[in-house]
Formats: C-alpha cells, structure tokens, sequence
C-alpha cells in the first residue's frame, strides 16, 4: 500500500495513453496532487510541455497539441471545462477526473462539446495528497473546510462531503474493501463510517476487487481523543521544518529568511526526487546535524575529485556525472539552508527549555515543578505568544482534575503577560474540544495509582532522550489492532456494513492491511510511528491520512474555529454507544480568526 505510487501509477496512465506533445490542465485542488509526486523534467519526458490551470481562460490556442485535463469533478471545474469545450484551445481534449462523475455531469459536459474535441472521459481516483509513502492528507483545512456545524456532534454537510469522496477515492486507488471500525465515542467518526458504508455498497462494481484472506481495515479515530500530540514540539527532520517553516503541498517558503539566495526561496521536500530527505527525515535535530557535516564532506570531496581530469576519459565520465553532480550541490545549499534555520530559530525562540516542559506535561504529573517552570516561562519575554499558550494548554489538559489546580492564576498570568485574549481563551477550549470527559481514553494515564505508576516506569525506559519521551496514544491503538486485540467495545465495526458474516471476530481484528483515518487532522510525529510500525511488523502495512496534517499552529486554529462553532450542546451519541458531553460552560471568544 503506497499512496505515492498509487497516485503516480494514475499519472502514467494518463499521460501514456495520450501520444504526442500535449498540455496539462489542472484545477485548484488537482494541482497539489500532482505536483508533490512528479517534477517538471519527468513530465517534459512524458510529453507534457506546458502545465496551466483550468481557470486561467487567457491561454493561447494551440490547436495542434492536445490536451489532458485532471480536475476534481466538483461544480466549479465542471463550468470551467464546458466553457473550455466551447471555445477549445487544442485540438483534442482527454478528461480525467479524481473522482466518481454524476452522470448530470457527463451530460453537461456532452452538450457543452459543440466541437467534438472531446476524445476520452475517465475516472481515475487520485483525490488525496500522497505525502510519504504510508501518509496521506485531504487538504481539509477551516475556515473553507470546517468540521463542525453547531455542536461537537454536527459535521459540516461540505466538509462530510469531501472527506467521504476522499476516503473512497484512497480506498479505490488501493484496491481496497474494507471492513470500518470507528471510535465510540465520536459521532463524527460514527457518521463518517456510514456514508463511506454506503458509498461503498452504492458504488457496488468499483470495490468488486479480490477477496483477500484477511480483510483490510478502516479504522477511523477522532483527534478530539488526542488533543496532545499535536501541541507537543516535534523534533525530528520532517516534523520539525513542518513546526517552524511550515510544509505546503511539499513545499517550504524560505523568502521571509534573511540573505537568503533566490534559487532558495521557496524549496521542495520530496522523499521520491530527494535521497537525503527520505533517509533522514526521521531523524532527530541531533543525529541530522550530523548527517548533513558528513553530506557537505562527501560533496566537498566529491568536488574536489571532479577536478582531477587528467585524461579523456576522465572528463567523459565528469560529464556522465554532471547531471547528479549539479543535483547533489543544489540538495547539500537546500539541506544546510534548512537545518541552519531550524537551530537558529531553537535557538533563538528558547524551544529547548520550552519543548522540556511539554515533555514533562504530556508524560509524568509532576505538578509543584512544573508549575514553577511553566510560570517563569510565561514571563520569559523571548517565548513567543503561542508557545506560552501551547504550555498552559497542555497544564490544563494534565491538571484539569487536579483539585486546586492553577488554571485560573495561569490565564491571568497569560494576560498580564500580553497575550491577546483570543490566544488566552484556547486554555480553556481546549478542554472543551478534547479534555477528560471528551476523551474515550485516559492519555494522561492520570486515572489510578497503577495508570501514574505505568506512567512513571514509561518515562524510565525506551526513550531516546528527554525531547522525545512522549509516544503518541495511536500507536498503543495500531499495536493493539496489529495483534488482533483492539476492543471491540471502544472500536466497534459498523453495524450493517460490510462486514461478512461467516468471518470470525479473531480473523476481522487481525488485519494485514490496516487504512488509519484522523479526523481533525495527524501530525508527522505520528507518520514516523507509523513507518516505525511498518517496519517492526512484516506482513503488516499501515496508511495513515488525515483531514490535514497539523503543526501546533494550524491545530490551535482548529481548536478555535471548532469550538466557536458549538452554540449548543449535546449528546454526540446515542445512548447505546456511549455519551459525550462537552463542559457546561461555555467560553464566549472573538470571532476574529485565530
């Protein structure tokens, strides 16, 4: 299962079936999806000699190439390509869409062919962004794609839509029919399961695949039962360019950064054309400093050699080189450009002793040092506003049962500090979106003398060092599942879905293929658990996707927009499943965005 092969294995279809010089039209959400799997030198090999948007209606006709069109069939790009067919640019048009065409749409699209350039109309389910080979992301990012409508129970009917198309499209591409299973307690997870059950049985023949011997999985968990992982600072490579820089369809903005060259402005991380990303991007800050001293010593050395030509077929092989060669210099200015950002940003932001703190929040109750630590940090004037938040929102989630705990002397601490108050309210939103009566587990394993002893020998053994203590929940959830012992009282399989009933519930809960859905989004921290499990367990393969994949910024802003949203409360499940009640009081905040 490698959704990155998945999606490049469409793009050769595409592009091979259409002989001859050709133009690749794509749409707003189509153009990321193909472009963090494909450079522009693969798709020149290809045959594809100019790439434009669908929207863009200033082209120059060129009749005599062809045209291959990769749009989401939403009702926007359905008009942009009927006013594309009536007025054509090329001379033949291929359609390809990421996703099921109504067939409405087809008929549009036939009366709106008065040319008859139209030579093919297919579908071909490539509607995620293959980000590594085992993660993928839908994209679905508030305030265009909000989760909630009203209350924590409610999802967003457009939002429903789109994650529902997306799933089914990674499900296709996979060749995929799974059995779902889905957390209790979240209603959104619940009502997710159902329209993918029936966008499966309504999509009968696409999902006729070959009944392997043991039935994939669909588990689909809810971020409301993991509001920690995303706060916590991520220290490894990916993760970390992601925290500090930010990761955009595969891309990092470096313009803001100071005598920074133009070639390095805006520079790409791809594991498929990168070597040195893919081998490291796992690593800590540490052990990659190191790397990137021995990658800049083998380009040095490598350097120095080519200038040693002495010979005619010395210099024959520097030009068979060249090409690599250049390739190699401009990944070694990319790697050292980032890594010398990211430490002086550590550096300069204070995000060790910060990041200490966190750890120590998300991993041990200790509360006498940690609210010392945690006030002189809020006073500390170089901690930036969302880092002393972040702080003071993973106190609250750590001693929000805590008879006499500090909260209220935080916030206040947090004002006086000069932070806004719509930062200050997300302390206690947060316990709104995800604190202990929301959650299915106890994460903090907060409950009993034997969950904090459990705690405290966790914390003693296996971890790398004191920035990395905390293990994200889904992995204890993937190992459980891995072994065929995942609770079928908290992860129930849909009733009436498609389920056989002739299969034991040993062999159901044994998975070897196992498609891990977030809803409110995963992080990168959890992505390198994932490929960590997938290495540690042959026979097994993990996927892991999301609505979005968060840093701690981008979550905080989810916490904001979603609860903002819930004007009311109210059971997020029936009775049967379980209850879930958000806090009773309700915090006003700005509707400024976050």
């Amino acid at each position: 299962m490698n959704v990155i092969s998945a999606v490049q294995g469409y793009l050769t279809k595409m592009t091979s079936e259409v002989t001859g010089m050709k133009v690749l039209l794509l749409d707003k959400e189509t153009t990321p999806i193909i472009s963090v799997v494909v450079t522009q030198s693969q798709l020149l090999a290809r045959e594809i000699y100019l790439v434009d948007r669908i929207e863009n209606r200033n082209r120059e006709k060129m009749r005599h190439l062809k045209c291959v069109a990769f749009v989401r069939p939403t009702p926007a790009s359905i008009q942009w390509l009927i006013e594309e067919l009536r007025d054509p640019c090329y001379g033949d048009y291929y359609l390809y869409f990421s996703n099921t065409l109504q067939k409405s749409a087809i008929e549009r699209l036939a009366e709106g062919d008065t040319h008859e350039v139209v030579r093919e109309v297919q579908e071909y389910f490539a509607d995620f962004l293959a980000i590594n080979n085992d993660l993928f992301s839908l994209n679905v990012t508030v305030p265009e794609y909000p989760l909630y409508v009203e209350n924590s129970s409610s999802w967003d009917s457009n939002t429903l839509t789109r994650v529902t198309e997306g799933i089914a499209s990674i499900l296709l591409s996979l060749k995929k029919k799974p059995l779902i299973r889905y957390e209790r307690n979240s209603a959104l997870a619940r009502k997710l399961a159902a329209e993918i059950t029936y966008t499966i049985q309504n999509e009968g023949p696409l999902f006729d695949f070959r009944k392997p011997d043991t039935p994939p999985i669909l588990l689909i968990l809810d971020r409301r039962n993991d509001p920690v992982t995303p706060l916590l600072h991520q220290w490894t490579y990916q993760a970390l360019v992601h925290e500090l820089l930010g990761i955009l369809n595969g891309r990092v903005d470096l313009s803001e950064m100071a005598d920074v060259r133009p070639e390095m402005r805006e520079v790409v991380l791809s594991i498929e054309h990168d070597q040195f990303y893919g081998k490291n991007m796992y690593l800590n800050i540490g052990d990659l400093g190191a790397n990137i001293k021995s990658y800049v010593d083998d380009f040095q050395q490598k350097h120095h050699s080519s200038k040693n030509i002495e010979s005619i077929s010395d210099m024959k092989k520097f030009v068979e080189d060249y090409p690599e060669f250049r390739k190699l210099s401009g990944n070694v200015s990319k790697h050292v450009t980032l890594v010398g950002e990211l430490s002086k940003r550590v550096e300069k932001g204070n995000l060790l002793e910060a990041g200490e703190l966190e750890q120590s929040l998300a991993c041990v109750e200790s509360h006498n040092t940690d609210i010392k630590t945690l006030q002189r940090l809020i006073s500390d004037p170089i901690l930036s506003e969302d880092v002393k938040v972040r702080l003071a929102m993973l106190y609250a989630l750590r001693y929000e049962k805590m008879p006499g705990n500090a909260l209220s002397g935080l916030v206040n601490a947090l004002k006086n500090a000069g932070v806004s108050d719509r930062k200050v309210a997300l302390v206690p939103a947060i316990l709104q979106y995800g604190g202990k009566d929301v959650r299915l587990e106890d994460i903090m394993l907060n409950s009993d003398l034997i969950a904090r002893t459990k705690n405290v020998l966790k914390g003693l053994k296996g971890v790398e060092n004191v920035y990395t203590q905390h293990t994200p929940p889904i992995v204890n959830t993937l190992t459980e599942a891995i072994k065929g012992k995942l609770k079928e009282q908290n992860y129930p399989f849909l009733e009436g879905s498609t389920r056989d009933k002739f299969l034991t519930p040993a062999l159901c809960g044994r998975p070897q293929d196992l498609i891990v859905f977030m809803i409110g989004g995963a992080t990168y921290g959890e992505a390198r658990e994932i490929a960590k499990l997938n290495a540690t367990n042959p026979g097994v393969r993990i996927v892991l996707g999301g609505t979005t994949i968060h840093n701690s910024k981008s979550f905080m802003r989810e916490v904001f927009e979603s609860t903002l949203h819930w004007t009311t409360a109210g059971k997020d499940v029936d009775d049967k499943e379980g209850t879930r009640q958000p806090p009773a009081e309700t915090v006003q905040r700005s509707a400024r965005a976050f």
